[in-house]
């Protein structure tokens, strides 16, 4: 699959960002290809040859996308091949799920604070200052939600 140096340069930058978020070197060029793509859907091949990754590799990436939601497949009636996409309907439950990690960190700051025993008043304001905003994102988010859905509809 031919790609332009702009594509292949993005793919680049989305794969750093990604792999700066936890993915893999591969996973992270896989998110990027697919974003990038013009065609909707690619194959296995198509994705293992545009990227120049094993088939292990290929593999791996897209089974851990799948089954991280990130992406799905279809696939078409007397083809065999699946055909991989970005999953872009669930923005909103992966956002979500990530809301909740920050809820679940701040808990545990709250439980860290509760057993510290160091004498470290500057850290713990900075503590205490990060987690008094993940509980004021954690109040607000529902609503700054709602506003835009009504802005958008």
């Amino acid at each position: 699959m031919a790609l332009s140096d702009k594509q292949r340069e993005l793919i680049e930058e989305i794969g750093i960002y990604h792999e700066n978020s936890g993915f893999q070197p591969a996973v992270a060029r896989v998110m990027g290809l697919l974003l990038v793509s013009d065609k909707p859907e690619l194959t296995f091949d198509e994705i293992s040859e545009t990227l120049s990754i094993s088939k292990s590799a290929t593999s791996n990436a897209l089974n851990m996308l799948l089954n991280t939601g990130h992406i799905d497949y279809t696939t078409f009636s007397g083809d065999r091949k699946r055909y991989f996409r970005i999953r872009s309907s669930n923005w909103r439950e992966m956002f979500n799920k990530k809301m909740e990690d920050l809820s679940g960190l701040n808990n545990l700051l709250k439980r860290v604070l509760e057993v510290r025993k160091r004498e470290n008043p500057d850290y713990d304001i900075k503590l205490k200052d990060f987690i008094g905003f993940l509980d004021y994102l954690k109040q607000q988010l529902p609503e700054l939600m709602e506003k835009w859905r009504k802005e958008n509809e």
